[in-house]
């Protein structure tokens, strides 16, 4: 569902990031934002919403544009005063979401868990679980080396295991092999061209 979960200095609960304002809409202080929720209006039903500080802000859906949640925050009146919001990101805490459904997951709940194969060989941690268009993928990061990006489908990853904070991996042949120096250019060994 989100991207990033973040936890508060004075050592609180995990936030968990919602969405972020990306621009201004109109002339009467409302901006446009990103919302990294299933339902984009859900943004307006978190209670608390906070920002990157932790500051409780106070904002309500008037609406959506091209993609985007249309928000009024309180206390915001201009187009100025919204332009000064571009960026903001906003967080709840993770405990105000809803249980996710069987078989769905909070990416928020995934950053920090334990990767092994089906083999029970430890590969790592998940770092990131990104969405570049052609569906999830966890970043496994080793203790040592070069993340993995593994399949985040019912196939590669068999096991999640939430309470024990462990995923379980059966990725596609060769995905986790090392990639040979005389490989990453798609070349030939020099040692096995022909004179």
């Amino acid at each position: 569902m989100t991207p990033a979960t973040v936890t508060p200095a004075e050592g609180g609960e995990p936030l968990v990031l919602v969405g972020q304002v990306v621009g201004v809409h109109g002339v009467r202080g409302n901006v446009k934002i990103k919302s990294y929720t299933d339902d984009p209006a859900a943004l307006g039903r978190y209670r608390p919403v906070l920002d990157a500080q932790g500051r409780p802000v106070r904002l309500r859906v008037v609406g959506e544009a091209k993609g985007t949640v249309v928000v009024q925050f309180d206390g915001v009146g201009d187009r100025d005063a919204a332009e000064a919001l571009r960026g903001t990101r906003l967080f709840v805490p993770r405990s105000a979401l809803p249980p996710p459904e069987e078989e769905e997951f909070y990416h928020a709940d995934l950053i920090g868990m334990a990767v092994v194969t089906a083999a029970g060989e430890a590969l790592g941690t998940v770092v990131e679980v990104a969405n570049h268009g052609a569906g999830d993928m966890l970043e496994v990061r080793p203790a040592q080396g070069m993340s993995v990006l593994v399949p985040f489908t019912r196939a590669a990853v068999p096991v999640v295991d939430l309470a024990g904070r462990r995923i379980v991996v059966d990725p596609p042949a060769g995905l986790l092999d090392p990639v040979r120096p005389d490989e990453r250019d798609g070349g030939d060994d020099p040692a096995e061209v022909a004179p």
